[in-house]
């Protein structure tokens, strides 16, 4: 039809497509990288009226994860990924020193069971950790479950549920990429055999072997409820016997309530927990007396809007709690005798969050925080304070395991440039001595972690630390990385992650705030930011930025961000409220359309922190920051990389399908927007390090490229 137009409108014509065209095709990545217009979406308008407020929504076709029209879109965004990613000519080199951080020698904190020691390792130039029994304290190890055989793509993980009092049978289970399913298996120690007995792949909460060894107290997720079985070994798993759930005295439980197990140390009784909601306002305590085969299940805390984390001792529970004590303490419960009055306060609340204890060799380990800095403390069963356990620096250290009834503890320690070192604690005398300790080809002497403290919008002063090599420059030209949560009581101490650890090898600084929303300062500060307060979060995270850029240690351009999880819902906002603050945008496993999240998956659970849509009095406010509903056309977007996976069953990775969609459509700027979809990746850990160092790789790539100016 072109040829029937004069001239004059046909030039007209050109020269008003070419500029559009020219627009949708270059697409600019970071040193010179070109792409064109990402993949064409369609959009299928859903329009629905909630609470009076009309929303329409184009891609939710989007949410069918296994249609065809679904897979042949993942496909093509997975292309136009691999497009990028082709053209950084760094990402070799990363993927290669990656390597080299992350393929040492790696163990967990070892369980100890008739004089031998129970855990996990993987050896420097394997995929995946293997179960290994050392025989005594400094002793030979000893392979007895091969994960690196599990699976022909060295995707399956395994990892230890229990293991019996003398040593003999092992209950451990395998999960196939980072899913938070697993199947159970149980291991005769003496002949290496599996035992004929199994529980088929379900997420478990809480999975022992009775003390008589001849069944397995198991807590398992099911849609409608968590529910609590007794399986006797030797017969059908679909025959066990359901001994809690559904209803107990009266009280109905549902999908909100998760419950857990475990049974206590001197094998004298099963511990069953009720948690209401992720995290829980409310945790309830039952147990049922071991020792009396015909026992009934009993309340000993029940009904108290409050959490309450339990040890055993004798016929006491220890018991962390933020009940009246937002900063938490310690209290004894006899369970013959638990009514509140009765309890008794062993560990007070003070100005500094205790976040877990522990009882081994007779003692009570009560490990806290002190300014995002952890602190253990040592007391007596009384009360009475024995002395502390003193770490090397500025970092994070677990709680102290061991057995009740013997001297050897164990613990981790490590930090942002400390690689972790797991270390043993002698009760009786105080010594500690190495473990395990990797041998990280990384000079942790050259590197300095610091803590700095800025205003948020409201004037809140929250904590920040701030790592790097020593001397690093301050112009305001640095690639910084920072890295956040805000969210369900997580605390994000100084841990090691060879991804930082690299980032600041190239001479960048990595950044970690402590958004309130998280436990570093008690229940206090995490109900700061939840529910109707979640903006408080955001406004810490962009005072972070802020903070970075005003003392220069960096600019816009050389900011990149990531989060994941709850942490990705905080890169979600931080794309659609706060854009120009950022030069790239790592957004993982995340929560975006907040409008819809409790409909998916396991969702439903963190309405007790967010609240949910289907509440009126709720909507308004996840309306407002909610991410994939303020997405406004035409706004220039940084280069930001969506990241996600078939196997995520915590968060559906719908939301970050969807969200490429719309800010691909809609994004005003040059910057490449990119979805890094993997078929066999999950929110947990447990794909093969080649698979995880390949993934980092491809983030540290992008993050890189686009910040580094390089």
């Amino acid at each position: 039809m072109l040829k029937l137009f004069p001239m004059t409108f046909r030039l007209l014509l050109v020269f008003i497509l070419l500029p559009l065209c020219a627009f949708a095709a270059d697409v600019k990545g970071g040193n010179g990288i070109t792409l064109p217009a990402p993949p064409t979406t369609e959009a299928k308008p859903v329009t629905e009226t909630i609470h009076g407020v009309t929303l329409t929504d184009n891609y939710r076709w989007l949410e069918d994860q296994n249609s065809p029209d679904t897979r042949a879109w993942i496909s093509e965004q997975m292309k136009y990924t691999g497009g990028y990613l082709s053209q950084v000519k760094i990402r070799p080199e990363i993927e290669s020193e990656l390597g080299k951080l992350e393929r040492v020698e790696q163990y967990t904190i070892p369980i100890e069971r008739g004089g031998n020691y129970f855990f996990k390792k993987r050896l420097a130039d394997e995929n995946q950790g293997s179960i290994y029994v050392r025989r005594g304290l400094h002793g030979q190890d000893e392979r007895i479950v091969d994960a690196t055989k599990l699976s022909t793509d060295q995707n399956t993980s395994v990892q230890i549920n229990d293991v019996s009092k003398d040593g003999k049978i092992l209950v451990y289970g395998t999960r196939s990429g980072g899913a938070d399913e697993e199947a159970v298996h149980l291991l005769d120690v003496t002949t290496g055999k599996d035992l004929a007995d199994s529980l088929p792949s379900a997420r478990y909460a809480g999975i022992h072997l009775s003390p008589d060894e001849k069944g397995l107290y198991y807590a398992r997720f099911d849609p409608t409820g968590s529910l609590v079985y007794y399986h006797a070994l030797g017969t059908d798993a679909a025959a066990d016997k359901l001994i809690f759930g559904k209803s107990f005295q009266g009280e109905t439980f549902g999908p909100m309530q998760l419950i857990g197990t475990q049974i206590t140390e001197n094998e004298r009784y099963l511990i069953i927990t009720v948690a209401h909601g992720v995290p829980p306002k409310r945790v309830d305590i039952y147990v049922k007396d071991l020792r009396q085969p015909d026992s009934q299940i009993k309340q000993v805390i029940h009904g108290i809007d409050s959490r309450f984390t339990p040890v055993n001792w004798y016929d006491d529970l220890y018991v962390m709690t933020d009940y009246n004590a937002p900063n938490y303490r310690v209290m004894q419960v006899h369970i013959g005798d638990s009514e509140p009055q009765h309890w008794r306060a062993i560990v007070p609340e003070g100005k500094d969050v205790i976040s877990g204890i522990s009882v081994v060799g007779g003692k009570l380990f009560v490990t806290g925080l002190h300014d995002v800095v952890t602190e253990t403390r040592i007391f007596s069963m009384e009360g009475k304070q024995l002395g502390k356990i003193t770490y090397p620096t500025i970092g994070d250290a677990t709680d102290v395991f061991g057995r009740e009834d013997s001297q050897n503890g164990f613990y981790s320690f490590e930090s942002f440039i400390i690689p972790p070192t797991i270390y043993h604690y002698d009760v009786a005398s105080g010594k500690t001595e190495v473990f395990a300790k990797p041998t990280v080809p990384f000079d942790s002497s050259q590197y300095e972690v610091k803590q700095v403290f800025f205003k948020s919008k409201d004037g809140t002063r929250v904590p920040m630390f701030i790592s790097s090599k020593k001397g690093a420059k301050r112009d305001g030209h640095t690639p910084t990385l920072m890295f956040a949560y805000g969210g369900f009581l997580v605390n994000l101490t100084p841990a090691w992650n060879p991804e930082y650890a690299w980032w600041m090898e190239q001479g960048g600084y990595y950044a970690q705030p402590n958004l309130r929303g998280g436990g570093e300062y008690g229940e206090k500060w995490h109900q700061a930011g939840m529910f109707e307060h979640k903006q408080n979060v955001y406004d810490d995270f962009f005072g972070a930025a802020q903070y970075l850029i005003d003392e220069k240690y960096t600019s816009t351009p050389r900011l990149a961000i990531r989060g994941r999880s709850n942490g990705g819902l905080l890169m979600g906002v931080a794309m659609t409220q706060h854009p120009e603050l950022f030069g790239a945008i790592w957004c993982g496993y995340p929560l975006l359309d907040m409008i819809r999240f409790q409909n998916f998956l396991v969702g439903k659970w963190w309405t007790a922190e967010y609240g949910s849509a289907d509440n009126a009095d709720q909507f308004p406010y996840l309306l407002k920051y909610s991410p994939y509903q303020n997405v406004k056309p035409g706004t220039k977007f940084p280069a930001i990389m969506f990241n996600t996976g078939d196997s995520d069953t915590r968060v559906a990775p719908l939301h970050a399908r969807k969200m490429t969609a719309l800010v691909q459509h809609d994004n005003a700027n040059d910057r490449p927007i990119l979805l890094h979809y993997q078929t066999v990746s999950g929110h947990s850990a447990g794909v093969s390090i080649t698979q995880a160092i390949k993934d980092t790789a491809d983030e540290l790539a992008f993050l890189w490229n686009e910040v580094s100016g390089k």
